[in-house]
């Protein structure tokens, strides 16, 4: 069992859910705050979305991160920071003219998904894995192996830490070849993702699986998505992971009973905790992923945009 459990936060996701709970936070002062109450309550890393504050959706927009990450800079806390790339991705099609696409595609190159992570140096930002079927539908996301390795390539030149984002045991196949060819540098951290229809599903024989496919120098986290978010906690830390909860996961506390972020945080911090571990502080963390510790809080010495240089 991990005996220093690393606390993922992931506070707002790109799904239809601002209009399912008041706690999920849209605007980019709402997500800094969400993301500072999570730190004080012991995440060690927060994973960011933003959403367009006008219609709540999913958006890529460099200037709402960078107004997110200069709000969690100037504060109090200094958790890692890791950057969803993934949006882009999703490709809706004619079930009856298949080469047509419908509303809701929002496909793009790796280098257009990651345009904000060239700008602002997270820490940390995701690699999805994977071509996946997702939900129901003609919705798919689209992730191929060329896609996969650009951007393996270009996060590595950037010097950001990729967080290989695996929905199903074909995604870690692929990972696995990625690291094999040298395009991730040790030690490989995987997010393993359970319950999102049509990937993985959640099961414990699975998750061990999974994690006896993993190279021996990986970090790994693993989640499971609405009222699987919680268990699934004690599940990864068993498994010797880390642990990853939030409102882009599942939006109850218990019950009948909506979470905040921080709320969430804390009773994963509980579970870690009273299993016998202890959760890891955001320097612990950079530290067990090869991260540099010495990060300056008000602007990072990669970061150029302005939102960011200002605050310097």
């Amino acid at each position: 069992m991990n005996r220093h459990v690393i606390l993922t936060c992931a506070l707002t996701g790109a799904g239809d859910t601002a209009g399912r709970s008041e706690h999920v936070p849209v605007t980019p002062q709402e997500i800094a705050d969400s993301g500072i109450a999570a730190a004080r309550a012991g995440a060690s890393i927060i994973h960011i979305h933003v959403r367009d504050p006008q219609t709540k959706q999913g958006s890529r927009d460099t200037e709402l991160y960078a107004e997110v990450a200069r709000l969690i800079r100037a504060s109090d806390v200094d958790p890692v920071i890791n950057m969803t790339a993934g949006m882009g991705g999703d490709l809706v099609v004619d079930p009856e003219e298949p080469t047509r696409q419908l509303e809701g595609t929002d496909l793009v190159s790796q280098a257009e998904r990651l345009k904000h992570v060239e700008v602002l140096r997270p820490e940390i930002c995701t690699l999805d894995c994977g071509t996946l079927n997702f939900g129901e539908g003609s919705n798919t996301y689209i992730s191929t192996p060329d896609m996969m390795r650009a951007g393996a390539a270009r996060i590595r030149e950037l010097g950001v830490k990729p967080e290989l984002e695996i929905f199903d045991t074909g995604n870690l196949w692929f990972a696995n070849v990625m690291y094999e060819e040298g395009l991730l540098d040790d030690p490989p951290f995987y997010q393993l993702c359970q319950g999102i229809p049509y990937g993985a599903p959640v099961d414990t024989g699975l998750l061990t699986a999974m994690v006896n496919m993993l190279p021996k120098t990986a970090e790994f986290t693993a989640f499971a998505i609405g009222r699987n978010q919680l268990p699934w906690v004690a599940q990864a830390v068993l498994a010797g992971g880390h642990v990853r909860v939030g409102l882009e996961d599942n939006l109850y506390l218990s019950r009948g009973v909506k979470a905040t972020n921080a709320q969430l945080t804390e009773r994963a911090a509980s579970i870690i905790e009273n299993m016998g571990a202890a959760v890891a502080t955001p320097d612990e963390a950079r530290q067990m992923l090869g991260l540099p510790v010495e990060v300056d809080k008000r602007a990072s010495a990669h970061a150029t945009h302005p939102a960011l240089a200002q605050e310097a």
